[in-house]
């Protein structure tokens, strides 16, 4: 058998030991994980400085080098999540429902592992250790598939985690790596329909895109963000300039970042030059459309295919609207139901945008950037997910779980 399907097969097989593991048994294997993270630092710094240079001999862009590159803190930062997500309730065998039947039945309906998933993301080493971990707690097998450009260091993670397993209640074997680098893995993921019972990419619109069109196994679809900051004529010009900049420059390479600020046409008047100065002062490149740019004159000009892309860069997208209308048509025509933002100071505006706007997350005078399962107390987060089943936004424990009824009587038949 193939790479992908002999250790898609040891997940499965894993899962039914994880079936019957205590929440004791998972939290102490999550805290075994986070220290063995730190413990082997040094092995896993040095593999990842492998995949930097390969990337920067590539010549791939900074804020790609940025997703990929581990440090100690950020290693103590990823170890601290899988001890967050120890403090978490387990949410298996939790009681959603209960009820009696006419007839004497019992019925009561609980959450339950989904069984093996797989996952499939690109430079992001510390989603390794966030879906072994929320998979892990939440008695799942996984079967990851990383990007080629983080192989060495998410080699050497799974070998820690994995080594860490072995002195533990939980098999080993419920935590896979596919190491072939060759797209061909990835397709034969997704055809491996009574092996894997959910396939979860997360990472560009080209990866998603070939996962949600040519997966026979169920797909979650974690998707690109084209997010918006949508500035009112009544915004506040403070708060404004210090949502956006945050919105677009605290880390301009996650999906939750703005890629375009849509401002109204009178505090575009006021306020435009100004703010997009201090755009500027932080090394981001304007591309606006007309209105923008005779208000801007040094900006870029801004296209559909601009409006249509998401940067993860210091590029954004800025448009003059004639107010809160024509700033909901823009979103829908080019946001990706991931996070959109509003500032205002109208509570009838705010109301509205955070009705009619169709995303995961929807913001009132908040940046963006908030769109995270650490930020919405949910531990690490597997992936936010922009489709409507059977989770949305950031997916954290709950969304890994999928649900049984359990029947009881004393000899019912159905006549």
């Amino acid at each position: 058998m193939s790479e992908v399907r002999t250790k898609a097969a040891l997940a499965k097989q894993a899962a039914a030991t994880l079936n019957r593991m205590t929440t004791e048994q998972k939290n102490d294997a999550l805290l075994r994980m986070a220290d063995a993270l730190i413990a082997d630092q040094n092995e896993i710094l040095a593999a990842n400085e492998r995949d930097l240079a390969r990337g920067e001999e590539n010549g791939t862009s900074p804020s790609l080098l940025d997703r990929l590159k581990l440090t100690p803190d950020r290693i103590a930062g990823i170890a601290d999540g899988l001890r967050e997500v120890v403090a978490l309730p387990d949410p298996v065998g939790d009681l959603l429902e209960s009820f009696d039947r006419p007839n004497g039945m019992h019925i009561e309906k609980r959450r339950v592992p989904i069984g093996v998933v797989g996952m499939i993301y690109e430079a992001r080493p510390n989603v390794t250790v966030d879906a072994a971990g929320l998979c892990l707690k939440t008695g799942n097998a996984v079967v990851l598939r990383g990007g080629s450009a983080a192989i060495d260091s998410n080699r050497a993670i799974v070998e820690t985690l994995r080594k860490a397993l072995a002195s533990t209640a939980l098999p080993p074997d419920s935590l896979q790596i596919i190491e072939d680098p060759n797209r061909s893995s990835v397709d034969e993921m997704l055809k491996l329909n009574g092996l894997l019972d959910v396939v979860i990419p997360r990472g560009g619109a080209a990866l998603i895109q070939n996962v949600v069109q040519n997966a026979t196994v169920p797909v979650i679809e974690t998707g690109a963000g084209i997010c918006h900051t949508y500035i009112d004529d009544t915004a506040d010009y403070a708060m404004a300039e210090a949502i956006a900049l945050n919105a677009k420059v605290q880390r301009p390479s996650v999906c939750n970042s703005m890629e375009t600020l849509l401002v109204h046409e009178a505090f575009a008047k006021r306020h435009l030059s100004a703010l997009a100065d201090s755009f500027r002062a932080k090394s981001v490149e304007l591309r606006g459309d007309s209105a923008t740019r005779n208000l801007v004159p040094w900006s870029n000009s801004a296209t559909d295919e601009d409006f249509a892309t998401e940067y993860n860069d210091y590029i954004l997208n800025v448009k003059v609207v004639s107010g809160l209308d024509e700033a909901l048509d823009h979103i829908r025509r080019f946001g990706t139901m991931h996070s959109e933002c509003i500032v205002t100071e109208t509570k009838e505006n705010a109301e509205r945008f955070l009705q009619e706007v169709d995303a995961a997350a929807v913001y009132h005078n908040v940046s963006t950037r908030f769109t995270d399962g650490f930020e919405f107390g949910f531990g690490a987060e597997i992936g936010i997910s922009t489709q409507k089943l059977h989770a949305r936004g950031p997916m954290g424990l709950p969304a890994l779980t999928s649900t049984k009824f359990i029947v009881t009587g004393n000899g019912q038949v159905r006549g």
